[in-house]
């Protein structure tokens, strides 16, 4: 009888000091960053802004360059 309440005070003392180790909690993550939408907004904006130039330039070279054909041949 002495034996069998040994074992069954080593397994409770055992079963207790293995419940009493808890992992260690995860560490939380890091901040995420602040959104940046206006610099990617910004970023996609410039290239079409330069396009946009750069076309009516284009057009408005293409208009003096018809008066002046139309200027030449009297038209």
């Amino acid at each position: 009888m002495h034996r069998s309440l040994r074992l069954l005070t080593l397994a409770l003392s055992l079963l207790a000091a293995l419940a009493a180790c808890k992992p260690t909690p995860p560490k939380p993550p890091d901040k995420p960053p602040e959104p940046q939408a206006g610099a990617l907004r910004a970023a996609i904006a410039q290239p079409l802004d330069r396009a946009r130039q750069a076309a009516a330039g284009t057009e408005q070279a293409a208009a003096t360059q018809n008066a002046a054909i139309d200027a030449a041949t009297g038209k």
